[in-house]
């Protein structure tokens, strides 16, 4: 960020996009604002105040103002329909449980960003995401960790592009949270005190069963009445529909036992969700594809550090079999929740190496 660059920034009316589009602009960029419109609002019933809401347009918009750069809304509701919502209702509707952050980053915010940013001249895009990048990096630009742990993002980038590296800035890669909070408050932007969005945000209501309910027909098996099942297939309880659930999950599974049930599959195929111990939802490996790289791909026999989720902390794992679009991979230690669907994502110290989606996991005889 050192050289003067024309520096198109994604704002979504939050705090962070805000503070990143400052901090360039006062380092000698020329800064270009663009929010971008994902869905039709008109066809949702609730808040507005999501990232990426109405409000979320009005706020960038007016920080754009404060900060004296342009601001450009673009409407990629069919792209976003297509790369996002459809696929997180037929992860859904197959059992799975998806992570539509990863999907928006990797199918439409960065590379549309990427893509307009050319148009407009631009050298770089930067967004508001607490990662950053060393561009002088052997083998190419590494995507590493954000400097605030408890804010780190970068599980939601392992499926970007990686020609989009050498154009990407993260100018919050350094900071923590409370200094981003500080920084907005010098400015005097309007988001500095604005409360994080906690919501899917093309799920305004908070719950995500209501999209399924618009968008799959009543009869859909992910939706029709089924059973909850142990492992031995004993049926222990009825459900509403598999869709409501996802591996790991505890409530929701009636009571009488002496011990706490968890969610440990999801049968799509016979709309069966099985349940089990503690024990049941541990698994000492996990089949991983829908793979993308950042860096060289590894190799069996590689050790390296893998999260399973978000929040949760990364552990180790050996690779026992690499092929171009799925990898096998042995935890050191026995995994709970490790959920179909869900990002996988591979680390080398803080650099990101790269991910994929969990497609299996379980327990391996030894």
């Amino acid at each position: 960020m050192s050289a003067p660059q024309r520096v198109l920034v994604a704002m979504s009316g939050g705090v962070d996009s805000s503070v990143a589009a400052a901090l360039l602009k006062e380092a000698g960029h020329d800064v270009i604002g663009m929010t971008m419109k994902t869905f039709c609002y008109s066809e949702t019933h609730g808040s507005s105040k999501t990232c990426c809401g109405l409000e979320g347009i009005a706020d960038a918009r007016r920080v754009a103002d404060a900060l004296d750069i342009p601001h450009y809304v673009v409407d990629v509701e069919e792209d976003f329909t297509r790369d996002v919502i459809d696929d997180f209702v037929t992860e859904y509707a197959q059992g799975r449980t998806p992570n539509p952050c990863v999907r928006c980053n990797s199918t439409t915010k960065l590379p549309d960003l990427l893509a307009r940013g050319e148009l407009l001249g631009c050298d770089a895009i930067a967004t508001g995401h607490y990662v950053w990048i060393d561009h002088n990096a052997e083998g190419g630009p590494a995507l590493h960790r954000g400097r605030d742990v408890g804010k780190d993002q970068s599980y939601f980038l392992w499926a970007i592009p990686r020609r989009v590296l050498p154009r990407l800035l993260f100018p919050l890669g350094e900071l923590t949270k409370p200094e981003v909070r500080a920084r907005a408050r010098e400015l005097e932007l309007v988001t500095a005190d604005k409360p994080e969005s906690q919501e899917i945000c093309f799920v305004p209501t908070g719950d995500y069963r209501d999209l399924l309910r618009k968008r799959l027909d009543s009869s859909h098996p992910a939706l029709e009445a089924g059973t909850i099942v142990l492992q031995s297939g004993e049926v222990i309880g009825q459900h509403n529909g598999y869709a409501g659930f996802t591996v790991g999950q505890r409530k929701g599974l009636g009571g009488g036992f002496s011990d706490p049930m968890f969610v440990v599959e999801i049968r799509a195929e016979t709309r069966e969700v099985v349940v089990g111990g503690a024990d049941a939802c541990s698994s000492t490996h996990m089949v991983v594809d829908d793979l993308n790289w950042l860096y060289s791909p590894p190799e069996v026999g590689n050790r390296l550090l893998v999260q399973i989720r978000y929040r949760a902390a990364a552990v180790e794992a050996t690779i026992t079999r690499a092929e171009a679009d799925r990898l096998d991979l042995q935890f050191s230690t026995p995994q709970r929740a490790v959920t179909p669907g869900q990002s996988a994502v591979m680390f080398d110290g803080t650099r990101v190496l790269g991910g994929g989606r969990i497609l299996s996991a379980g327990v391996r005889p030894s």
